[in-house]
């Protein structure tokens, strides 16, 4: 297939990581969307970085490509999800967020991984647009600095709700930030579904420019629900479409992170649907 598929570790927190692993394996997937957080590589606990050589053996072992993502809910906080962000109003509260992240680059550069995703958080209550924006650029400067050290990209993602919820968004951070080479983008199909005024294949072509990461699964319009295929709104052929035609060559990783009950279940079903409407052969070349 012309693109590889990954499955994200964040809707398989049931599995011990080494059974998620053979489980994708044993499926077919092409690689793994991995989350850092407690039960799957803990970033806060000791021994990180050998931990970390186990994994990169147990990846190359298996075949699997991987990604590094970074949107676990209480690794850093146990009180408050995604806690505490970038644009937190307490300079050492960041500084815990972009230490997270730098810890992510070091993780992605030793196991070859071809991103590090991330987002920005909510705007806190009382901040102004200009001062989150300023704190989130200033935030964002030593990962920026790591990832081109590392020569991993660091892919921001639009999440709705937060400062940068949107492409346009995501522009006024590469503005605002001189447009610096590793800052790329984590698109997510079904968040373009859901508050995107352009259609999800479109959100694609406009993107490919930055694309350095892509989050898969189905959704509805205006409503910030993660859902199995088939149970939203999105017409995927032109989406995977799109993505071909594109170049783009990252992992496209199964983003169902409400759904570890059925984790195992979804894998294969996830596949079994993205696998007949991947394109096998060349498309035309994509137009931002």
């Amino acid at each position: 297939m012309s693109l590889r598929l990954g499955y994200g570790t964040n809707g398989l927190t049931d599995l011990r990581l080494d059974d998620a692993l053979g489980l994708l394996a044993d499926l077919g997937y092409d690689g793994v969307g991995l989350t850092l957080d407690h039960m799957h590589l803990d970033p806060v606990a000791a021994g990180l970085a050998a931990r970390t050589r186990r994994l990169a053996g147990r990846l190359a072992g298996l075949g699997l490509e991987v990604a590094v993502e970074t949107g676990a809910r209480y690794v850093l906080d146990p009180r408050h999800k995604h806690g505490p962000s970038l644009l937190d109003p307490d300079p050492g509260a960041r500084a815990a967020r972009t230490g997270l992240l730098l810890r992510a680059v070091r993780v992605a550069a030793d196991l070859g991984a071809h991103a590090v995703h991330c987002f920005t958080g909510i705007t806190p209550r009382g901040t102004s647009p200009d001062d989150a924006w300023r704190r989130l650029g200033a935030a964002l400067t030593p990962v920026l600095e790591a990832a081109a050290t590392a020569r991993v990209p660091l892919a921001i993602e639009p999440e709705p709700g937060h400062l940068l919820a949107t492409l346009d968004d995501f522009h006024h951070l590469r503005s605002l930030l001189g447009d610096p080479e590793p800052l790329g983008l984590t698109l997510d199909i079904g968040h373009c579904q859901c508050l995107e005024p352009a259609p999800p294949a479109e959100c694609v072509r406009r993107a490919a420019p930055w694309l350095r990461h892509v989050q898969i699964e189905d959704m509805r319009r205006g409503v910030h629900e993660h859902l199995p295929f088939g149970e939203g709104e999105i017409d995927f052929p032109p989406v995977l479409d799109a993505l071909t035609a594109c170049g783009y060559r990252g992992l496209t990783v199964v983003e169902l992170p409400r759904h570890s009950h059925a984790g195992p279940e979804l894998a294969r079903a996830s596949l079994d649907f993205l696998r007949p409407r991947v394109p096998t052969r060349g498309a035309p070349v994509c137009r931002s």
